[in-house]
């Protein structure tokens, strides 16, 4: 037998009490000392044995200042923060100048009307375009209606006069 047998065999022997019987069909694991499974001993150390005091923070809080700590931000937060209300505040701002600048028109100004008489097979969306023909028609139909007190196209009768708004 050579000694590479014989140290197995006595290392087998050895070890051998320890392991738990596996059960049939699964192979049987030995345990070696000074793996990673068996715990490693510890060994602890206060500050007092180092000559430190020890200050044990969580103990000397009162009851109200144990609650929960409040929000805090990260740099990143506090960027993303500053981004949005930059951006909000400056959007806020540049529709308030066109707004002023006249470039953000609420809509055409109707300075005058004159008067026009339905023909047969006429709609309000014909006039309107007839008009003002460099306006929006749903406005100058809007105005229309406004001017004359008409409910729907359905009031619109062929003869009839309306006020019709001219943008300038």
């Amino acid at each position: 037998m050579s000694t590479a047998e014989l140290a197995a065999d006595a290392l087998a022997g050895r070890l051998a009490p320890e392991v738990a019987p596996a059960p049939q069909g699964v192979p049987r694991r030995r345990r070696i000392p000074g793996s990673a499974t068996e715990p490693l001993p510890v060994r602890a150390c206060s500050g007092e044995v180092l000559g430190r005091q020890v200050v044990v923070r969580h103990q000397e809080r009162r009851p109200h200042e144990l609650e929960a700590p409040s929000l805090r931000l990260t740099r990143r937060g506090r960027m993303l923060v500053s981004f949005v209300s930059v951006l909000v505040f400056g959007s806020a701002i540049a529709v308030l100048g066109l707004r002023i600048a006249g470039v953000l028109d609420s809509g055409p100004d109707f300075s005058s009307t004159v008067p026009v008489q339905v023909a047969p097979g006429q709609s309000l969306w014909s006039i309107a375009q007839e008009t003002n023909p460099d306006q929006d028609p749903t406005l100058v139909i809007e105005k229309i209606a406004e001017l004359n007190q008409l409910s729907g196209p359905a009031d619109l009768t062929p003869g009839q006069t309306l006020q019709i708004p001219i943008a300038r």
